[in-house]
Order: structure tokens, then sequence, then C-alpha cells
């Protein structure tokens, strides 16, 4: 996940080297607006999620918040049902795979968003189980649709984002962007760092500077203005897609972020979401240790003529 990070150092005083105290620091935050990210999974001690606001931290340690839940939350688009609802693509007694909408979050920003994935997964679980929860374990951006895994349990959500973290999971995507992408086939290889007032993701060459991103790609069919392109993700940064193919010279149809300075035909593209979906994605079992593999169906608004 994307981060905003720092590395704790010996002049915090050691009353204050408690993690829901240093979160409140790096984010600037109320104590209560803090604790939350802590409790819903968006901060990582080490490499890994911890939800305790008063586990101990020492010098050294390494404090990571998820860049996405404190973004403001974007200006609101009238959707229709597709982002109100979300299909069941496989479910067993650990994990549920679905297929998200655009134009929904996953989970919430610091607005508290009530309508996101997890909230709608989580609600699923309940008609069969009260007590349950949705646990989200890797995350696609609101104008962007396809598959994700969710856990049901805290302990298999560790372990899947312990594949994650491992590169293991394969997962493809289909984006459509603007221009005539050449060469064929290649790699985007950047460090990603997050510009601090804007919280845009761009590149740079410095390893120190950034967290490593590599995305693999294919062109697919040429179009008169665009591409579709298939998409391999190395690494899981934040809009690390949407980054590349921009600072390429290739936007991304509807990013409105990214791809704001390019001048394309608006009614190559009239749909309020990005052109971009998840529509490959294969792990081993939490639990079992099977691959398994999913495909999902390309949106029909992907389905552009050529002319």
């Amino acid at each position: 996940m994307p981060q905003l990070s720092l590395t704790v150092h010996d002049r915090i005083p050691e009353p204050a080297r408690r993690l829901g105290t240093i979160v409140q620091q790096m984010t600037k935050l109320s104590k209560q607006a803090a604790w939350k990210l802590v409790h819903d999974g968006a901060v990582c001690l080490n490499g890994r999620t911890v939800r305790k606001t008063e586990q101990f931290v020492r010098v050294g340690d390494h404090v990571e918040v998820d860049q996405e839940a404190l973004e403001p939350e974007a200006p609101v688009v009238r959707a229709g049902k597709d982002a109100q609802t979300f299909d069941v693509v496989y479910e067993d007694a650990d994990i549920v795979v679905v297929h998200k909408p655009p134009r929904m979050l996953t989970v919430p920003t610091r607005q508290r968003e009530g309508n996101t994935l997890v909230s709608l997964v989580t609600r699923h679980l309940r008609q069969t189980e009260p007590q349950s929860e949705a646990f989200c374990v890797h995350r696609l951006d609101r104008g962007v649709s396809g598959l994700l895994v969710f856990a049901k349990r805290l302990e298999i959500a560790e372990k899947l984002r312990d594949q994650f973290a491992a590169r293991k999971p394969q997962r493809r995507y289909v984006a459509i962007v603007w221009g005539k992408v050449m060469p064929l086939e290649g790699t985007f290889r950047s460090y990603l760092t997050t510009d601090d007032k804007t919280l845009d993701q761009y590149s740079t060459d410095e390893e120190s500077a950034g967290q490593l991103a590599v995305t693999h790609y294919r062109v697919m069919t040429h179009l008169p203005e665009a591409t579709v392109v298939e998409v391999a993700l190395e690494t899981g940064r934040r809009n690390q897609i949407r980054v590349h193919f921009a600072e390429a010279g290739y936007p991304l149809l509807g990013d409105t972020r990214y791809g704001r300075d390019y001048v394309g035909n608006p009614r190559l593209w009239p749909h309020a979401r990005i052109a971009l979906h998840a529509q490959a994605l294969g792990f081993d079992h939490p639990v079992t240790g099977q691959p398994l593999q999913f495909q999902s169906r390309l949106p029909r608004e992907f389905q552009l003529k050529q002319k």
C-alpha cells in the first residue's frame, strides 16, 4: 500500500512512542481520527498491519500510514445502480472475491463514508454470520473496476497481505490510454513518492526518496486516438498504473487527476470513471495453499469501436 512514512528517532520522548500518538503526529489529525486509522488497518509497523493504538514503537521502527485513507473525499458523481452493488465471484469459509464497480470507494477515507465496498461486503457476510467482518487486503481506486479479495478473519487477511508484500499474486489489468503507445511491450520502473501538498504520486530516480514501482505492459489494440493495453503489476503502489502511463505521455482515459493536462476527444470516453479494469487476479489460498485464478469480463464501456 502507498504510504506516508516515518522512521522513529530518539528525539521522540519515550511516553510518546505509542502507535496512536505517532500516527496523530504524522497526520496532524485529531486523536479520534488518528486512532480510527489504526483500528481500520490503515497503519503498518515495520511492514505489518497493526491495529493497536497502544502498541509501543522503538527507535528505528518504520511506521507507515496508507495515503489513500488520508485523502479528502473526491467530488461525488451521481452514480447509477452499478455504484451501489457488487458481484460475488467466489466465496468460501475464509475469503470472498468480488467485482468492484467503478465510482465506489474500497474503504472509507477520513470522511467516514458509509457506502464503501468493505462495508457492503461486511453487510453481505452478516446475512449468514451476524458477527462477520470483511477485512481489506488490497484496494482499487475509486474510479476503477475489477477484482478484489477480502478476508473473513484478521489472521487470513494477514496471510494474504504477506503474499501481496512478497509480490506473489498475479494482477492483470486492461487500460485504455490516450495516444499511440510504443514500443508494443515494455516496463516502467521508478520510485514513487507523494507530493505533500496535493497528495499526488510522482516518480523519482532516487531509491531513498520513494517506493519501488514496476509496471509491465503489452499493447492489445491501437485505436486512432488511443491504445488498449494489458498491464501486469509487479508492485502495487497507489495510483501506480495511472502515474506511470501519464508520465510516459499516455494518460488513462477518464483520469482527471493525472491526465488533467491532456486534451483528447471527450466523445471517445464520456464515462464518469477511469478506463482501468482489474481483469485477472491470482493468489494462493491462505489456508489450503491451492492456487486460485479469477477472471472478470471487461465492462461494456471498454468496447471502443475503431473508426
